[in-house]
């Protein structure tokens, strides 16, 4: 392959392959498989609850990444701005965390296709499930960027479709129009403990998971870089990112806590992540209106869903650790392209990262499914610190210099408010989110490794490059804020 000497992406993606990008990158086994695991644990009202606080949050986060990356769309994104809006160190730190938290991501939507595959094929090893997946996504990415697009905005057109039919059908159901005999609709919110289950603690203990299934919206951001008219084609993206929370998981959540119970037997055990898939909430409730196909329906429609969010994933950690290692803060050989404008060798080391699904060979498929979602989680809730503090301190730079509002592409409404708002939740959630490990007699110390690892990692990687560079935070009136100039095509 022969390599560009100054590397550009090319600005392929238009405005309906960025907000299909947006979806495709936040729904898949989150919602499509977790969200019967909130509901179990917190109930109906605990479950909404929490994606309701997580959707604000994502929504202010949006607005804020969108006033960004308006202002300088990179495919680097979080570590551009973290880099020239807070402190190298910080920026550097953020760069290597997104690119390694999608890249486990890749790795655990691999191991859920081993999971699902064993309800079609029980006998036949998760190894060449993962194997043939991981192949799919690699051919996909090394394709043109249009390729992508086009690859991405297909694939979640099927899950699209397959929402809005559940949506429709749940309900149908609750108006009595589909369901079976005997059962008492709205009966579910109140149920015993019902609405909230288990308190505060198993509030912030699904907000986790909750989070885990918004993870992708953020990708409007580094898609930027590749986007034809980035000043407008973001703000339509961002925009559309409200209405597709409020339908996709907020109704979503409200139909399957109101038509299933949460203590149903077969949605714990589905939560318990036995590889059940026929027993997802979505199953579940097309059981319950007497689709009986439902299963392997539900199977297809997820394994589309974890090939797109998998196909997302390696689209964004292969353009994050290419666009670090143009800056300097990757090696150099990932930072050439190919002749049609593809980082082939960041997409080597990503995919290397996501071979680490071949561990269910050894450990086993839950162990490794439940230690990457761990890992994958808690990364995401620190890339949106990283756009909260970013957003924050470049608005406040901005303005220190003497640059008007009304000279900004996009503007992010509820400022400061919104970066506050979800800093202080996203810490709340970190935080909060395994502390009965600390409890009792007995320390929990694997509990406490396999939850919050990803944060020393975090600091290891960002204190180590502040003492090595001797780097300092930016002052407000050091801060480049000028608006970086793009050729739309």
């Amino acid at each position: 392959m022969s390599e560009t000497n100054h590397p550009e992406l090319k600005r392929k993606l238009g405005a309906r392959h960025l907000n299909m990008i947006a979806i495709g990158g936040s729904i898949g086994t989150g919602l499509f498989l977790a969200s019967g695991q909130t509901i179990a644990n917190a109930g109906p009202g605990g479950a909404l609850l929490a994606y309701a606080l997580i959707g604000v949050m994502i929504y202010f986060l949006m607005t804020s990444l969108g006033e960004l990356a308006t202002h300088n769309p990179t495919s680097g994104a979080f570590f551009t701005y973290g880099n020239k809006y807070v402190e190298e160190g910080f920026g550097f730190a953020l760069g290597w965390n997104y690119w390694y938290n999608w890249a486990i991501t890749v790795a655990f939507e691999l191991v859920a296709v081993q999971l699902i595959m064993k309800f079609w094929f029980p006998d036949i090893p998760g190894f060449w499930w993962s194997a043939l997946f991981l192949t799919i996504i690699f051919v996909i990415n090394a394709m043109t960027v249009k390729g992508f697009g086009e690859s991405e905005f297909w694939f979640s057109m099927v899950k699209v479709i397959a929402i809005i039919a559940f949506i429709i059908i749940g309900i149908a159901a609750i108006f009595k129009i589909m369901m079976t005999p005997g059962v008492a609709t709205f009966g579910n919110w109140t149920y015993k403990d019902a609405p909230f289950v288990g308190g505060f603690q198993a509030l912030i203990g699904v907000a986790m998971i909750a989070g885990f299934s918004f993870q992708g919206t953020e990708m409007v951001g580094v898609a930027a870089g590749e986007s034809k008219d980035p000043k407008k084609t973001i703000p339509i993206a961002i925009k559309q990112i409200f209405w597709r929370i409020l339908l996709f998981y907020i109704v979503c959540i409200f139909i399957i806590g109101t038509l299933v119970p949460y203590d149903d037997p077969n949605l714990l055990r589905a939560a318990a992540g036995d590889g059940n898939i026929a027993l997802s909430p979505f199953t579940l409730l097309y059981e319950k209106v007497g689709f009986a196909f439902a299963a392997s329906l539900m199977n297809a429609v997820i394994l589309t869903a974890i090939l797109s969010a998998g196909n997302s994933g390696m689209y964004s950690s292969t353009r994050m650790l290419f666009d670090m290692a143009r800056h300097g803060r990757a090696p150099k050989a990932f930072a050439r392209l190919d002749k049609r404008g593809v980082p082939l060798n960041a997409l080597y080391a990503t995919t290397a990262i996501a071979a680490l699904c071949f561990l269910t060979t050894f450990i086993g498929e839950k162990e490794v499914f439940n230690w990457l979602l761990n890992m994958s989680g808690m990364c995401g809730f620190i890339v949106w610190l990283g756009i909260a503090i970013s957003h924050y301190r470049f608005r406040k730079g901005y303005l220190a210099q003497g640059y008007k509002l009304d000279d900004l592409a996009y503007r992010a409404k509820f400022f400061p408010f919104a970066p506050w708002f979800a800093f202080i939740l996203c810490t709340i959630i970190i935080l909060g989110q395994n502390y009965q490990a600390f409890l009792g007699g007995k320390i929990d110390w694997l509990g406490i490794l396999s939850t919050y690892i990803s944060i020393p990692l975090f600091l290891v990687i960002w204190l180590g490059y502040k003492w090595k560079h001797k780097t300092k935070v930016i002052s407000y009136q050091e801060m480049d804020v000028k608006p970086v100039i793009v050729d739309k095509e």
